[in-house]
């Protein structure tokens, strides 16, 4: 069973359909225990990162989406849902996230003249380590396809090389990342068309 984690910020209706396109073995849930005894989890979210955070501690699901995580079981996270497995993020403030993967979520630079949100398609960019071993989650994506975006903060990881893909808006930022067990992107798979549905269909043929 894959099991889209409900914290009240997800775009969860765009994120199931996507998914049922492949399965129905899906549940929407703000459960503990269906985190827990999951196959697959995806953490969506659109928001602020401090009421995300929130929202999840409130609901006792940070707990059990660390455990999954350490279990080995595959995490899809997107957009919100990638800014919080870092360890903080600097949206109005500072704020604690998972602490999963070493790192922050910064603001893009409005003084470079940037429209920010950024918002809309953009090209993702497979880095030259994945170039060597192709990455699960991007086995018939197309080489800098392009992806839609909705955001104004991106993720700054310490380990450059958990970056699967990259984007340039201002600044060559951390579009996807790869780490074990862990898959997580800032653009919106599920809005992406074809290019972004293979990507749902990868982490459910997992």
């Amino acid at each position: 069973m894959i099991a889209v984690i409900d914290y009240g910020m997800g775009n969860l209706s765009s994120v199931s359909n996507a998914v049922k396109r492949y399965t129905q073995d899906i549940r929407i849930s703000s459960e503990p225990q269906d985190v827990k005894s999951c196959d697959k989890l995806i953490l969506p979210g659109v928001g602020a990162f401090k009421d995300a955070y929130e929202e999840i501690v409130k609901r006792g699901l940070l707990s059990p989406v660390k455990e999954f995580i350490a279990s080995g079981r595959p995490f899809l996270g997107i957009c919100l849902g990638q800014q919080l497995l870092f360890d903080k993020s600097y949206e109005d403030g500072e704020h604690e996230g998972f602490g999963i993967i070493p790192g922050r979520v910064i603001a893009f630079d409005s003084a470079k003249g940037l429209k920010i949100p950024h918002m809309g398609w953009n090209r993702i960019r497979r880095t030259g380590a994945l170039k060597k071993r192709d990455c699960p989650l991007l086995r018939g994506v197309d080489e800098d396809a392009y992806m839609y975006f909705v955001h104004s903060y991106y993720v700054d990881p310490v380990d450059k090389a958990v970056a699967a893909t990259t984007t340039d808006y201002g600044v060559d930022f951390c579009s996807m990342l790869w780490k074990d067990n862990i898959y997580a992107m800032q653009f919106h798979p599920e809005k992406s068309q074809t290019q972004g549905l293979r990507i749902i269909e990868n982490f459910v043929s997992m």
